[in-house]
């Protein structure tokens, strides 16, 4: 063997560790995406709902094999940022309170 095939050989051997190592972290963050917009809708609703929607981009951008979570991240991060839309113009609050 030349050290041409043998660097080719090599480049190529870790090339699927890198892409399932990327992958992982990828829907690792399509996970905490989903996790973090579920939350937002009830607590947190300004800091949670753009991190769902961040995670959520990327999570896609990076190819993840958990696309439905990342797409239920995306929608969940936009719901939170609606709901305190809707909190700040109905009641002038961005919290949650019960009752009158």
């Amino acid at each position: 063997m030349t050290a041409l095939t043998q660097a080719t050989s090599t480049a190529a051997a870790k090339s699927p560790r890198r892409s399932d190592r990327s992958r992982s972290h990828a829907d690792g963050m399509a996970v905490a995406s989903f996790v973090l917009g579920l939350l937002g809708t009830l607590v947190l609703n300004l800091v949670l709902g753009p991190c769902a929607l961040i995670l959520g981009g990327l999570a896609l951008a990076r190819g993840t094999t958990r696309r439905g979570r990342a797409l239920l991240g995306l929608a969940l991060g936009a719901a939170d940022l609606l709901v305190l839309a809707l909190l700040v113009t109905l009641d002038g609050t961005v919290s949650w309170h019960i009752g009158g």
